[in-house]
């Protein structure tokens, strides 16, 4: 890591997310004066290595480590090396999660605690930081609020004891209506709130049902929706950057990156082929 950037703090929060707040940061020179949090603390470390002292004992997070500090306990921070850390974190509130444990039916009439704060658990850390990374970009609504609480279920189950939730059930009606809103809406879609909303589900369960019935949550449905509108309009002569602000992608070299995915060709590629027929 090279210390000569000097270091660096973002502090935000996304509408899509309420109740959870986001940090990136670069730490050199600061310590963190003893100190607690009302609600979690879930950090990655990035690049470096952070040390702090937490429940009486120092702790060393080196990179590709997930802290865990459950709320309202004691904790430090300062630099684990000379070069200082690279930082992400989230700090979830506790109504946040209580709510997220409620939509699935789990208990709520307490929260859960993390048993240990530092780990070594690749795909959380990837998990996490590609959630963390997605929440800085132009991604749906619908997409952020999902993959949150896919992550978030992942992590209480595996280092806080949270049971798994009951099998969701298939809901065919509730699946059809959603289908139909967003096949309505694919450039401006409704939020997973939104969606599970209007055909009476809550939010988490409303997920599930959706990927049990499809094989995929309902941002990646949505996007498959998208490339295959797409396609239509190419094929229709439409430029792909018509098309990309049509259909609501980010931007042009967004819809390329998904439909070459898909058809393994790029759009202005696949429209030429179509005109030359």
């Amino acid at each position: 890591m090279n210390s000569d950037q000097g270091e660096s703090i973002r502090f935000w929060q996304t509408a899509p997310l309420a109740g959870v707040e986001l940090l990136a940061a670069r730490y050199i020179e600061h310590r963190f004066v003893p100190h607690v949090h009302d609600g979690y603390v879930i950090g990655m470390i990035m690049d470096g290595a952070q040390r702090y002292r937490y429940r009486g004992a120092e702790h060393l997070a080196g990179r590709g480590t997930l802290v865990l500090i459950n709320p309202d306990e004691l904790h430090t921070g300062h630099k684990g090396t000379e070069d200082g850390w690279l930082y992400r974190a989230f700090y979830p509130d506790n109504a946040q999660i209580l709510a997220m444990l409620g939509e699935l039916e789990l208990p709520t009439d307490s929260l859960p605690a993390f048993g240990a704060t530092l780990y070594r658990d690749p795909d959380l850390v990837s998990g996490f930081c590609q959630l963390h990374q997605l929440l800085e970009s132009p991604a749906t609504a619908l997409q952020q609020q999902t993959l949150w609480r896919e992550m978030m279920l992942l992590l209480l189950r595996r280092h806080a004891g949270v049971k798994a939730p009951g099998e969701p059930g298939r809901e065919h009606r509730a699946i059809v209506q959603a289908k139909e809103l967003l096949q309505a809406q694919l450039a401006a879609p409704p939020s997973l709130e939104e969606l599970a909303a209007a055909v009476n589900l809550s939010p988490f369960h409303f997920a599930r049902v959706f990927r049990r019935a499809t094989g995929m949550p309902p941002h990646t449905w949505l996007m498959q929706q998208r490339i295959a509108q797409a396609r239509a309009l190419l094929r229709d002569g439409c430029l792909p950057l018509e098309v990309a602000t049509q259909l609501g992608f980010a931007d042009q070299s967004h819809l390329s990156r998904q439909f070459k995915q898909v058809y393994g060709v790029g759009p202005a590629a696949y429209r030429s082929a179509r005109q030359s027929l």
